[in-house]
This record gives C-alpha cells, structure tokens and sequence, in this order.
C-alpha cells in the first residue's frame, strides 16, 4: 500500500510558512493518520495564547477537517493521542473533547508533555479507518 500525503487549506498553508516537513494527514488504503497540530487560528495562522478551551477546539476542529479531506469523519476515529503540558487542563479538555465524541468515544491517551515551541497546551494526532 503507498502512502498518500494530503494537502489540507488552510492548515498545508500554515505549515508551509514555518518549513514544517509534516502533512497534516495520510492515507494508506483505509487508514488514516492525523498529524497532531498546534491550534493555529484559523484566521491567521498564527499560534496565540488563548484559554484551553479555545486551544482544544481550535484542535479538535482541525482534526475534523483533516479527517474530512481524507474522506473520513470523526465517527471513523479509532485512536487519540492527547498530548497537554499539564494535567490541570484534564477537565476542561474533557468538556471539549466530549462534545465531538458524545457517543462511544474513540480509544484515547492523555501525555503531559512539558512545554511546545510556541504559547499552546495541547496537540492530539488520531487514526481513523473508512
């Protein structure tokens, strides 16, 4: 099976002007894999601070148009990884993260990673299967 990298506007965008070597999502066959991102605006670009409940949809909303793109929805997810600098966000990212999964959630890992390059809290990459 041949890995497909896809292009997905604005986010390819975002990361083309920081020379990031990432897509954002890829597709073998019937699996696709989700790059975690930072919560870029989605105006912008650019990676402000902001409260994490903003930072976690911002994400979680990116993923949706990543899976999207590929041909797939946020129904196909399979696994989440949740990667935050630090477990004080747990319950306000579960509010977020409930209202896009508020039946039979995927498989999920929540890391404290200690700190990004830019002023954000939380990435979360997923796999998904059409």
């Amino acid at each position: 099976m041949k890995r497909e990298a896809l292009r997905v506007e604005p986010i390819s965008s975002f990361l083309d002007r920081r020379n990031a070597p990432v897509s954002p999502v890829t597709r073998a066959g019937n699996i696709i894999f989700v790059s975690g991102l930072p919560p870029f605006d989605p105006e912008t670009g650019e990676i402000a601070q902001m409260p994490i409940e903003r930072q976690s949809e911002i994400v979680m909303e990116q993923m949706k148009l990543c899976l999207q793109t590929a041909g797939a929805s946020l129904d196909n997810v399979m696994k989440c990884n949740v990667y935050c600098t630090s477990t004080k966000h747990f319950a306000a990212f579960n509010a977020v993260y409930a209202r896009y999964f508020p039946n039979d959630p995927p498989a999920r890992i929540f890391v404290c990673t200690p700190e990004w390059f830019g002023p954000f809290d939380v990435e979360i990459d997923c796999i998904a299967m059409m």
